[in-house]
């Protein structure tokens, strides 16, 4: 928990006519890479038909141009890439799940986490159902197999699916004819659609995977819809939306979304560079100049020299070819590493007082050697500025944030935590101006902020909450 990771990313096709879609999923997830670095996977409907390519690594890893060849040609495909929220980071919890019941074969990628997953899970495990992975989207699977069995239609399945499901859900789902779209009546994570000009049907979690296609941005689903395309005709379902408030997960514009991302409405470079502005003017200092962690304190940096007339610097040079090998399990490694994911600038910010911008302190260990690095380098002043307020709260809708024990926040004051990190000063930005950030789309959570949910807290919400539970079995 040196910083935050991201979640997931869905992405899915329909095309007018049978072609090989494994190609164009492949530049999809590449976009939407920076969501999930340790798996990825695709599913092609061939006319009901479903060959699935999928492993752990990145998608340049796992996916060759052989394996994207033998997945042939058709007319529907999801795919998905990972990164371990709830369920360990394992062959079997790779996604797309491919489902095989009574009425057909049902491919499903999820982005999220349900918050009510142990309860239905130990319901259907009643009913004689037999789970094969350690994560809540198999639950979603189940919860939908089980409303198909019942429902003459997929989409229907999946709307009354929903009634059930309490938390964060952003799906994307192939049938034997159809290709479904859906997500959570509270919105908490993205999901947009497009079309390219030969019409083929797209969704993704973030629009910068449109781009990749060569599909023009259509709209955003709205919160609680579920959208149906089947022979070339797109059907909405709106039921269930605005049933709930509108609550985007608000660290998609301070960290998760690619910033060349539109997210419900918003561009995500400019959220960024509206917190920095905030954070200028909340915590205005003297200084020589603006520099940014890469890469999501960049567009920060920006708006906050912008805004308080210091000039902008790169002050950090990043090492683009370290993929997920980086991400070292023990923390003296992972603190180590910083020296090759990141190096100062020596020439930018030698003999200077600097303002750092980060999206955020977590833990404050990565953080700390980051500070150490750029006083190595020369730095003479270093006044850290954050755009999100400090972390408080355990994160139950797809953050990796499941410890409220490891989040310096809750053991320390700013300027406590200024002292152990090694900054001159600290300044995180307010809990008002981050939720200002959200005012355009509709509404934002804050809960990892603020505390306060806006669902039914679960009571098992860790991270391998559902190994634990098996493993207590074995015990017992």
């Amino acid at each position: 928990m040196g910083g935050i990771h991201e979640e997931c990313g869905v992405f899915g096709l329909w095309s007018p006519a049978p072609k090989p879609l494994g190609q164009l999923c492949y530049y999809g997830l590449y976009a939407l890479q920076h969501r999930g670095q340790e798996s990825a996977g695709i599913v092609l409907n061939d006319d009901g038909l479903f060959r699935a390519e999928k492993g752990v690594g990145l998608v340049s890893e796992v996916f060759s141009q052989e394996k994207l060849r033998a997945l042939g040609s058709g007319s529907i495909a999801v795919a998905h890439v990972r990164y371990a929220t709830t369920g360990a980071d394992q062959q079997r919890n790779i996604q797309p799940l491919v489902i095989n019941h009574r009425k057909g074969l049902m491919a499903l990628c999820h982005n999220g986490n349900l918050t009510n997953a142990g309860g239905l899970r130990d319901a259907l495990e009643e009913q004689g159902a037999i789970f094969h992975t350690t994560t809540d989207s198999e639950v979603i699977a189940y919860v939908i197999v089980q409303e198909r069995l019942r429902l003459g239609r997929i989409e229907d399945a999946v709307a009354s699916a929903m009634d059930q499901l309490e938390g964060a859900y952003s799906l994307v789902i192939s049938s034997p004819t159809k290709l479904i779209a859906a997500r959570d009546p509270h919105g908490f994570r993205p999901l947009c659609m497009g079309k390219t000009a030969d019409g083929t049907i797209v969704f993704a979690s973030e629009s910068c995977a449109l781009d990749a296609v060569g599909a023009t941005f259509v709209r955003d689903i709205e919160p609680g819809e579920v959208v149906t395309v089947f022979g070339g005709r797109v059907h909405s379902d709106r039921s269930r939306t605005r049933t709930m408030p509108k609550r985007l997960c608000v660290f998609e514009y301070i960290y998760f979304s690619r910033p060349d991302s539109v997210v419900d409405g918003k561009s995500v470079a400019l959220a960024r560079q509206q917190a920095g502005a905030c954070l200028a003017r909340e915590h205005p200092v003297h200084a020589d100049l603006v520099i940014g962690v890469p890469d999501s304190g960049l567009d920060a940096a920006i708006g906050y020299s912008r805004e308080s007339g210091i000039p902008y610097a790169i002050g950090f040079t990043k090492n683009k070819y370290i993929g997920r090998t980086f991400i070292a399990p023990e923390q003296e490694m992972r603190e180590a590493g910083v020296n090759l994911k990141l190096n100062p600038i020596r020439s930018v910010v030698e003999g200077k007082r600097l303002v750092l911008i980060d999206d955020s302190i977590v833990r404050g260990t990565t953080c700390r050697r980051t500070i150490e690095m750029l006083r190595q380098a020369g730095a003479r002043e270093i006044h850290m500025r954050v755009s999100a307020p400090p972390f408080i709260a355990p994160c139950f809708y797809g953050t990796d944030i499941d410890s409220p024990e490891n989040l310096i926040a809750n053991h320390h004051t700013v300027e406590e935590i200024a002292e152990i990190i090694g900054v001159t000063s600290l300044g995180y930005l307010s809990l008002p101006h981050t939720e200002a950030l959200g005012e355009t789309c509709g509404g934002v959570c804050m809960a990892c902020f603020d505390g306060c949910y806006p669902t039914a807290v679960p009571k098992a919400g860790a991270k391998r909450r559902f190994e634990e539970k098996i493993h207590r079995k074995k015990e017992g």
